[in-house]
Order: C-alpha cells, then sequence, then structure tokens
C-alpha cells in the first residue's frame, strides 16, 4: 500500500485550539501556574462508552485548554506548529479556523489578534512549504450582530494567499442561535470573496443541513454528515456542489456515530458528494489528518484510487493559490501513478457507484455532539 503521508492533500477542517499539541498545552499551563483536567493530561480524552460521550464534556475540555493561551507568543507558537504537523503529514494547504473574540482580551483586541494569526500564517508558509490561509469563525453561542463585526474584520483581509483569510464560518453547539439570523454576517463575506463555510448537520440531523444550505448558502460544510440519512438532502449537498468537511474521528469521540464504521463516508462519497476529510480538534480526538485516510483506507475499504479522489476532493474544495492546486493536483497523480507496495483492502477503483448507497444505511443519535 502506497504511503499516505507521501499523498499530498488540502486540510480544511482544523480548529486553533485544538490544533495544539499536548506537549505546547501542558507547557502553557506551566507557566501561568493553571492546572489542567485530567483528562486532557490522559493522552485520549473523549475515548468514553458511546453513552458517556457528548458535547458538554468536549465544551469543557476545549475551554480549559483555551484559557492556557493568552499572548502573542503563544498565538505564534500554536500557528507554526500546526503547520510544520501538517507539513510532516503531507498537507500542501492548512485552511485554520480561529475566533479571535477569545484572544483578543490578551492581545489588545480583535484586529490584533486575527493579525498575529495572519502574521504568523505567512511565516509558517515560509519555513514549511505549507500554504497557510486562515478562516475566521463566529460562534453560534454569541449574538448574530457579534458574527457581523467578525465577518466585516474578515472581509479587510479577504484573499487566497499564505496569511490571508479565505473563508468565514459558525461553529459552536448546532442547537443555540437561529441560523437564519445569521445570514446577514455570511452575505458580507460572500460579497468580499470569502469562503462560506459554516458548521452543520451533526447534532440536529439533515433537516438541519437544509437551512444552513438555505439562509448561509455555504461552499463548504463543516462536518454534514448526517445528510447521509436522507436521499434528498444528500442529493442537494452534491446538486449544489457543496463540499463536506468529514472528520470521522471527532464524530465517534462525540458520540455521533458509535463506531468508525459507522461513519457514512462511504455514502457520501458514492452520492457524488465532494469529501475532503480533517482532523478538526487534534488535542482533543487524539486523531491527526493522516489518521483520517487510514481510516478510510482500513475501516471504510477506500483503495489507494479512491484515496486518491479523497485528496483531489480536499485541494479542489480548498482556496489554495493556483501555483499551490496545480502542484498538488500532480502531486496526488504522481502518488497513484508510483509502484503499489502491496494490495489495499476494500473496495477497486476510485469510483463509487451511486445505486449502490442504499446499502450503507446509517443512524445517529440526536443527542450527539457539534464542534466548537
Amino acid at each position: 500500500m502506497r504511503d499516505l503521508v507521501d499523498l499530498p492533500k488540502a486540510h480544511l477542517h482544523l480548529h486553533f485550539t485544538g490544533s495544539m499539541r499536548p506537549a505546547t498545552l501542558r507547557d502553557l499551563a506551566t507557566a501561568r501556574g493553571m492546572r489542567l483536567p485530567a483528562a486532557l493530561l490522559d493522552g485520549d480524552p473523549l475515548r468514553l462508552p458511546p453513552g458517556d460521550r457528548g458535547w458538554f464534556r468536549f465544551q469543557r475540555l476545549y475551554d480549559a485548554a483555551r484559557a492556557c493561551v493568552r499572548s502573542e507568543a503563544d498565538m505564534r507558537r500554536i500557528v507554526a506548529e500546526a503547520a510544520a504537523d501538517d507539513a510532516a503529514e503531507g498537507s500542501g494547504r492548512l485552511e485554520i479556523q480561529v475566533d479571535p473574540t477569545s484572544y483578543a482580551p490578551f492581545v489588545g483586541g480583535l484586529t490584533p489578534a486575527l493579525e498575529i494569526v495572519l502574521d504568523e500564517a505567512r511565516s509558517a508558509s515560509t519555513a514549511t512549504g505549507v500554504e497557510v490561509g486562515v478562516v475566521v469563525a463566529s460562534s453560534r453561542m454569541r449574538h448574530p450582530l457579534e458574527a457581523r463585526t467578525l465577518a466585516r474584520l474578515a472581509a479587510r483581509y479577504a484573499g487566497d494567499g499564505a496569511g490571508q483569510v479565505t473563508g468565514f464560518g459558525l461553529s459552536n453547539d448546532e442547537r443555540r442561535g437561529a441560523t437564519a439570523e445569521f445570514a446577514p454576517a455570511f452575505a458580507i463575506a460572500r460579497r468580499a470573496g470569502l469562503a462560506s463555510v459554516p458548521h452543520g448537520g451533526e447534532l440536529l440531523g439533515p433537516r438541519h443541513v437544509s437551512e444552513v444550505l438555505e439562509h448561509l448558502v455555504p461552499d463548504r460544510l463543516g462536518h454534514g454528515v448526517r445528510s447521509g440519512e436522507d436521499d434528498r438532502v444528500l442529493d442537494d449537498v452534491v446538486r449544489r456542489g457543496v463540499a463536506l468537511e468529514v472528520c470521522p474521528a471527532s464524530n465517534v469521540s462525540l458520540g455521533v456515530y458509535a463506531a468508525d464504521d459507522q461513519v457514512p463516508l462511504r455514502r457520501l462519497a458514492r452520492a457524488g458528494a465532494t469529501v475532503a476529510l480533517g482532523a478538526d480538534d487534534p488535542l482533543l480526538f487524539g486523531s491527526r489528518l493522516v489518521a483520517q485516510y487510514e481510516a478510510a483506507r482500513t475501516v471504510h475499504g477506500f483503495d489507494d484510487a479512491a484515496l486518491a479522489e479523497l485528496a483531489r476532493g480536499s485541494v479542489r474544495a480548498s482556496r489554495a493559490t493556483g501555483e499551490t492546486r496545480s502542484r498538488l493536483l500532480a502531486g496526488i497523480d504522481a502518488w497513484l501513478a508510483a509502484p503499489d507496495e502491496g494490495s489495499a483492502p476494500g473496495v477497486g477503483g476510485g469510483a463509487v457507484p451511486r445505486d449502490t448507497a442504499a446499502a450503507d444505511g446509517v443512524t445517529a443519535r440526536d443527542g450527539a455532539a457539534n464542534r466548537g
């Protein structure tokens, strides 16, 4: 089997605090005399029995980690290490998501917080060769007017190159806030040329996917896995050309699905959806980008041609510059053309026929969790 580290890819779903290395979190906590929850130190904080998983435990741990990030140096370290970790996994384009509101009090405001991330993204791109763009994300936990403020801030730095804002997102608990009320913020972002990349379709199911499609007009949908539960919704996703940022490890760790093989990855691919695999929050889920491709291979039966198509989907759904896009797509072709070191288990060929999609039924608990 071909080495998945050598497969060029884009990484489109990675949260700022959640990208931290565990060693970095420990360093930051120690420097500030802060005591971390034991679950953040055991190397696998969310691997619990299915009935014990959920959003609230995740959010408490995420908040505890985020509270340790209190300076420009901390923020720069996180971006630099995220880019270095992506480079080590064969990613040539990273679009890291950040809500500057969380860090503004420690660095002088929203604008300085965003500019620190953008400046370090440029430096990290030069140092690692990974083209690092930034997604500014608002939170469903805050008033929609704050989302408009962030959208206007993001619009000032819009662009597709390294160290520019490439998209505007909406994260946190899907049960909070009315999706339609965030539409004006996304309209501001779209007018500035930013990609619309809200989260949706994880906690609230396919009906929520339809709401997000209608009101926020996404280019990509964070997660969106539960669109696979309704053929009409999934067909609408495909018809609109909306890419799905699928993060299998986080879906299982949060209890959206009870086991790895229940994530409907093959069903989404068979329907013709563009799928971009992401690691989401490696700090919490203990699983980085290559591990998502490994799961696609060993759990879901994707052969190398199908894995290459997942990588192509990630690149095509990105806002990478033309030069980076061409380089990565050529690299994927070269990876697939290289000699195979063994036969991969699972389905043959890169195509996943639409007419067999119904065989991959899946259910998810309505009490599942969403991203923050």
